[in-house]
């Protein structure tokens, strides 16, 4: 029997609670209609990417390769700088309906690339970009309805970020952050 079927059998018995923690949080909860106030229903409008990093959520949490509890009373997320970005990466970054051709555009790459049952080991990958992230060239209003229609696809130049998460004391490979 592996370490993940003891794992898994532990979980299942109630012996351990191996659930509990795990990759839960989402890439982005700003923008959504759980997090709309406004009084005219404008989900998108009322809460850009822009306010999400001073704002508070009341229904969830987001951030890059998230880990939390199952009831997200605690959340543990990635912090990222290039070094030439105006702010800290800390969420997906994407476009609202005026702004974009789409609404709710996620602009980023990243990807899922392994996990265990129990997320005792986890394996996420984040395209990066090394070069000032285009916010403000992406987020300018497109009032042409021709502008509206075209596709703005995400062609940034990017490192590959690989961040490999362990929550077992076992013999899993240990986290360690590491820049491709």
């Amino acid at each position: 029997m592996s370490q993940e079927q003891k794992r898994l059998r532990e979980a299942r018995d109630g012996t351990a609670d191996w659930r509990k923690w795990g990759p839960y949080l989402s890439e982005r909860q700003w923008g959504t209609v759980r997090e709309d106030y406004s009084a005219t229903g404008e989900a998108w409008d009322y809460f850009p990417h822009d306010h999400a990093r001073s704002r508070a959520y009341r229904w969830g949490e987001d951030g890059l390769a998230g880990f939390c509890d199952d009831k997200q009373r605690l959340c543990f997320a990635l912090a990222l700088w290039n070094g030439v970005d105006p702010i800290l990466k800390e969420r997906a970054f994407g476009l609202t309906n005026g702004e974009g051709n789409h609404g709710e555009d996620v602009k980023e790459y990243y990807f899922y690339l392994e996990s265990t049952p129990t997320h005792s080991y986890c394996k996420y990958l984040y395209k990066y970009p090394q070069a000032a992230f285009p916010m403000t060239t992406w987020s300018r209003p497109t009032a042409p309805a021709a502008a509206r229609s075209r596709n703005t696809s995400c062609s940034i130049p990017a490192s590959s970020t690989r961040i490999a998460i362990s929550t077992s004391s076992s013999n899993m490979p240990r986290p360690r952050p590491r820049i491709c």
